[in-house]
């Protein structure tokens, strides 16, 4: 079994993660090789954020490991919140705050075509130093009210095309991990994996 270490805090996330990527694979945390701080995320793009923490664990454990930067990108809001979408409503990437601001500055936007958004997810895999990235993207809509108690992050507001009556957060863990922006990355990742096990 290869053990890799999953770059974030987030329980959701990582469990979404080991029930993509199966068995062959233990996931461990940053606590769990004794890294504690924040994982710093200075990038413009979600593609050089999710590059950013992954280097950080390998260069400060040298271990095997991977990060996710996901977005969330709304047409009328010119792709916002995008690398932002932790803390777009503030630093304390408070979601429910985060819903609120996207949901008051789409208020005034009434046509289904303008709340148009996507969710983009970019995983970047360090493995033996070479570093790879693989890319999942969930399209829908925002929803005009939060909606919905699983999944987490926006969720609550997120209409999947492939489910339009719901929210990411009224549908089943299983079929979102089955459309999922993250899920689709995760997979292609399992896919590269199992060519170098």
């Amino acid at each position: 079994m290869r053990q890799i270490v999953f770059a974030t805090g987030n329980m959701g996330k990582l469990r979404e993660a080991s029930e993509i990527l199966g068995e062959c694979i233990k996931l461990i945390t940053p606590a769990d090789i004794g890294i504690y701080e924040d994982i710093p995320e200075t990038g413009n793009t979600l593609e050089e954020n999710s590059l950013q923490k992954a280097r950080y664990i390998f260069e400060h454990k040298g271990c095997d490991c991977f990060s996710d930067d996901t977005g969330l990108e709304v047409d009328a809001l010119g792709g916002a919140p995008g690398v932002y979408t932790a803390r777009f409503a503030g630093p304390e990437k408070d979601f429910n705050k985060n819903m609120d601001k996207v949901l008051s500055e789409l208020a005034s936007q009434a046509s289904p075509v303008s709340r148009r958004s996507r969710f983009r997810c970019v995983v970047t895999l360090i493995l033996d130093g070479e570093a790879r990235q693989f890319e999942g993207i969930l399209n829908g809509t925002i929803a005009n009210a939060k909606s919905g108690n699983g999944g987490f992050g926006y969720d609550p507001i997120f209409i999947p095309d492939e489910y339009p009556d719901c929210t990411l957060a009224d549908i089943t863990e299983e079929q979102k991990n089955a459309i999922s922006h993250r899920g689709k990355a995760l997979r292609a990742m399992a896919a590269y994996l199992a060519t170098v096990r």
